[in-house]
């Protein structure tokens, strides 16, 4: 490890051994004048802080003892590397560059010099994301006439799932997709059912062939896709937000169990509750937690909020209910002076449970579903093409050729298959 690393490490432990101090400091203060129930609490808050400050100071010594100033042996004598970088800055503030003086120039001021012109500049990457075109143009058009839906709360249901799902839509703009989008599905069922009205599909060639039938009965036979894609079309995009929330519940259940093993081992150090949502954002291991806990740092940073109004608050537009319902209890812990830690580890060990359920039946559901796979998608299929050709060869006839029946089992078996992959990559929970 580098020197300046080992140093860097010294002086953030030895800050926290201030803090906690601190804290010792102010534990005692309220001692004088508690009662008995809040003395035997603030006496077990002193036995952790005195074994918590215990472990820091061992760390401090053993980080300590890894600190080693390395030394070069010059003509003149025997220099520190703090007395030579005192050297180096004092040279180049007086414009001299080091390698055209006198003294010859050891490797160790080479690298300190190096290290000194190297400039550390942050990166700060900002993340900007401007509304298409497609959305301009339904903003354009439908955004006036929407607004007075949402403020008479016509699509209450629509507004909260959209809010919970974290799309990043207001419900105006979404709602106005959804119109506009409802519109260009009707131009395309007219046209498809235009193109049905005067040509066929056949899986034969020639694959499209003109209509040779009377016109109404075409019309009785293609009628309804002027109905089925628009009503389509607008229950996908209605039901969009509800799916989205659904799954995005699912993977902040499955971070859940082990963000709050992480936060209860924060939490023992006494440190303050708003900086706990702050260090698990700040670790990137829980992205889907990790927005919902921006927003609550948002409240109380941005909006300034105090904690409990902002957990509350938070809690009501989650996405997943067991994350509204440790909010919720994080809030009633803190406004009744409970321990964090406590609550914390007995709420991770219920979640730790019911996720190890959870896997549990997804594995039993997972034995099911390869039963019915081999069944239908294996079995099936060779048995109805079997049954096929022995009427072929019979002679009873089906009025479909060898290489119709083919085509169909063939597409059958695909389709069942990508519908099965669907299936299953939906209720495939998501890895931690």
């Amino acid at each position: 490890m580098a020197i300046e690393e080992n140093i860097q490490k010294v002086k953030e432990i030895v800050l926290r051994e201030g803090g906690i101090i601190k804290e010792f400091n102010s534990l005692l203060n309220y001692l004088k004048d508690a009662d008995e129930q809040e003395k035997k609490m603030i006496n077990s808050q002193l036995k952790k802080l005195k074994v918590l400050f215990k472990k820091i100071n061992e760390e401090l010594l053993a980080s300590l003892e890894e600190v080693s100033i390395q030394k070069s042996l010059g003509d003149a004598g025997i220099k520190g590397e703090k007395e030579i970088i005192e050297e180096v800055v004092k040279k180049t503030k007086q414009g001299l560059r080091p390698e055209k003086s006198k003294e010859k120039m050891s490797e160790l001021d080479k690298e300190i010099l190096k290290r000194l012109r190297k400039s550390k500049e942050k990166v700060v990457v900002k993340k900007e994301k401007k509304p298409s075109l497609y959305i301009k143009f339904a903003n354009s058009l439908f955004a006036n006439s929407v607004k007075s839906i949402v403020k008479d709360k016509k699509l209450k249901t629509l507004e909260k799932d959209l809010i919970k799902s974290n799309l990043g839509y207001p419900p105006i703009t979404y709602i106005s997709i959804l119109i506009l989008t409802t519109i260009v599905s009707i131009i395309v069922a007219v046209l498809v059912f235009a193109f049905f009205m005067f040509f066929n599909l056949s899986p034969e060639f020639p694959i499209i062939t003109r209509m040779t039938e009377g016109i109404g009965m075409r019309l009785l036979k293609v009628f309804w896709i002027l109905f089925v894609i628009p009503l389509g079309t607008f229950s996908f995009m209605y039901l969009y937000p509800s799916l989205e929330k659904k799954s995005t519940e699912n993977k902040i259940n499955q971070e859940l169990p082990f963000a709050i093993i992480h936060m209860a081992a924060i939490s023992g150090s006494l440190i303050e509750p708003t900086k706990v949502f702050s260090i698990i954002s700040a670790t990137k291991e829980y992205p889907h937690l990790e927005r919902e806990f921006n927003k609550l740092l948002n409240e109380i940073n941005i909006y300034g909020y105090d904690i409990v109004t902002a957990l509350k608050d938070v809690a009501s537009n989650s996405p997943s209910t067991k994350l509204s319902e440790l909010f919720n209890g994080l809030a009633t812990t803190i406004t009744s002076g409970g321990d964090l830690y406590d609550y914390f580890d007995k709420r991770s060990q219920t979640l730790l449970f019911e996720y190890r359920i959870e896997r549990e039946k997804n594995t039993k559901t997972a034995e099911t579903f390869m039963d019915i796979y081999i069944s239908v998608v294996i079995a099936a299929p060779m048995i109805l093409m079997l049954l096929l050709m022995m009427m072929q060869i019979s002679g009873l006839g089906t009025g479909i050729g060898t290489s119709m029946i083919t085509i169909l089992i063939v597409g059958g078996v695909s389709l069942i298959n990508v519908f099965f992959l669907i299936f299953l990559r939906l209720k495939q929970p998501e890895k931690v």
